[in-house]
């Protein structure tokens, strides 16, 4: 009999309760090592790419490429290399899937002493062999006495992850009457059933009451299947219909209809957030770049290169907040966090969507080097393959539609920074320099502003300052 393993959803961050499958890159019974590329698989910004723990094959691929599944959820059947499940066995080991929870499960302490002794010396643990378990994970369990036998495994097949030992041994957080946390899950609100955030949506789409409905998820779980069961079936597509992937665009009489893809449905979410809970103001202004353009010129002479202006532009932004830190902060709450670093976010456009990548401590870069930075930014944002803490922060952002000939535009602040600058194209204007007639190469630039952090006078004194850095380039490359 073959021995069959589940390949389910991955969970990466605290947050992910859903992923993609983008690509299979094995086909369903090719051999493949340990370490090679089985799958792309995306979340809400970035595409992970999942190599192979072991050698092994597919004995069956579920998942289709493009659809969405949960956080747990089977998208394949993984064998043996050498092994040949027979179809038989493969749908028997499906129907017998349970699933697995995407986050580790530690049993809670059964009581909690009045005074919290001092945590004991780490004890070498004993782990049984054959255990499913990765060399990272077995030599943490060892170093920190981790009890693995109480670990339920994250990764492929149960297999017990570096994450799930680091998980098991920190200690439970006390409540604060001295009682031990029960870190069981339990619903989002009292009352409430216990479902994954897909299926309350679903749930409240249709009309579905979720209270007394028994899930077939992890621990009990109310999952997408649950309440898809539940709602009535729409009337049978066509046979051409039903072989048509749910992936692709859905056509009818003169309408084209896209499912949103994870990283449009984060942008879409972030940015309604921020345009209907952030009070915008705007700050325009116009300045002139023909020095940029000059000193460009002179570098595309000696070396054949040269920083963009949007480089010089975010250097000028780096250099202005260290000048008005009042500009450079997040919003949390009623708490404004000011910082020393300027870590500017520069807006990419990818084929996917928007995202903005972050040059850090841009304050202590060149020009030069802010470029050579955005450039390797921007082509691993292209390519999917930005990790979180590449493009998560930041205390400012620069928007330039200036190469798509676009003059002036108001950019929606990205939450939690409290500003953003919006960079349009240059254009010459006829302009008056010392009591005559001349052209001069003028950019419009608007500044949005979180009035909860930002006044109108310090965002002014700002763009003021950042007029002055970009009309007297030799400033930024001093």
């Amino acid at each position: 009999m073959a021995n069959l393993r589940a390949f389910a959803m991955p969970k990466w961050g605290i947050e992910m309760t859903e992923g993609v499958v983008a690509e299979w890159k094995v086909a369903q019974g090719q051999p493949f090592r340990k370490g090679d590329l089985l799958a792309l698989i995306e979340t809400a910004k970035i595409t992970n790419e999942v190599e192979a723990e072991a050698d092994g094959q597919f004995a069956r691929l579920i998942a289709k490429e493009g659809e969405t599944y949960e956080v747990g959820d089977l998208i394949a059947v993984l064998a043996a290399a050498n092994d040949a499940p027979t179809d038989s066995e493969v749908d028997s080991f499906i129907a017998s899937y349970k699933g697995g929870d995407a986050r580790p499960s530690v049993k809670p302490q059964e009581a909690a002493p009045d005074a919290p002794p001092a945590p004991p010396a780490p004890v070498a643990a004993s782990i049984p062999d054959g255990l499913n378990i990765s060399p990272m994970a077995r030599t943490f369990a060892q170093d920190h006495g981790v009890d693995v036998r109480q670990i339920e495994g994250t990764g492929p097949g149960g297999r017990i992850t570096f994450q799930d030992v680091q998980q098991a041994s920190l200690p439970p957080a006390p409540a604060p009457g001295g009682n031990p946390v029960d870190i069981r899950p339990v619903p989002e609100h009292p009352g409430d059933a216990f479902a994954s955030p897909l299926a309350r949506r679903l749930a409240a789409q249709h009309g579905l009451d979720l209270s007394g409905m028994s899930g077939t998820g992890p621990k009990g779980r109310i999952c997408k299947a649950d309440v898809l069961a539940r709602v009535t079936p729409a009337p049978t597509a066509s046979p051409a219909a039903e072989s048509m992937p749910q992936s692709a665009p859905h056509r009818t009489e003169g309408v084209e209809i896209v499912r949103m893809s994870p990283m449009r449905k984060a942008i879409a979410q972030a940015l309604s957030h921020s345009k209907s809970t952030i009070p915008h103001f705007y700050l325009r202004s116009k300045v002139r770049i023909d020095a940029i353009l000059g000193l460009r010129a002179q570098a595309k002479a000696a070396t054949g290169e040269a920083p963009s202006i949007n480089d010089y532009i975010v250097r000028a932004c780096a250099l202005a907040l260290k000048q008005h830190p009042q500009v450079n902060v997040q919003v949390h709450g009623d708490a404004i966090h000011q910082f020393t670093a300027a870590d500017i976010a520069v807006a990419v456009a990818t084929g996917k969507g928007l995202i903005t990548p972050i040059v850090k401590g841009a304050d202590q870069l060149s020009v030069a080097a802010i470029s050579r930075e955005v450039k390797r930014l921007a082509d691993k944002a292209r390519a999917g393959r930005l990790q979180p803490d590449e493009f998560q922060g930041g205390s400012f952002s620069v928007s330039n539609l200036g190469m798509y000939g676009i003059d002036q535009f108001d950019a929606i602040i990205n939450p939690p920074q409290g500003a953003i600058l919006a960079v349009g194209a240059g254009e010459r204007t006829p302009v008056e320099i010392g009591n005559a007639l001349a052209f001069a190469t003028i950019v419009k630039l608007s500044l949005s502003c979180d009035h909860r952090a930002i006044d109108g006078a310090v965002g002014a004194d700002f763009m003021r300052t950042l007029k002055g850095l970009i009309e007297e380039p030799a400033l930024l490359t001093g």
